[in-house]
């Protein structure tokens, strides 16, 4: 098995919402390894992250020129129908960092 590490997304949130990464075929084993959230505005914000379908961040604050640093081992199994991780913020200046590993 091949296994690589990579960065899943690093992207600006949107204000609903979006897809940040969708794994990549039925054969690959995603693991989320780490994500930072980044806050370049002078006004606290929020984020939320949904990975695989279930919710794993709702409307989590982070104050004014901020990182929130989310150390995990997340697996999306190939067999997942909802193979994705999705996230949304209060402003657009808010950003995403999501590193991992796929194994295919």
């Amino acid at each position: 098995m091949a296994t690589t590490s990579k960065t899943l997304a690093r992207t600006a949130a949107a204000t609903t919402s979006t897809t940040l990464y969708t794994q990549p075929n039925t054969t690959t084993t995603t693991v989320i390894t780490n994500m930072l959230v980044t806050n370049t505005t002078t006004s606290a914000a929020s984020f939320s992250l949904v990975i695989a379908g279930v919710t794993a961040a709702t409307n989590v604050g982070i104050a004014a020129n901020d990182t929130t640093v989310i150390d995990m081992k997340q697996v999306i199994p190939p067999s997942d129908p909802a193979a994705t991780i999705a996230g949304e913020a209060s402003t657009t200046a808010v950003n995403f960092h999501i590193s991992g590993v796929e194994i295919s």
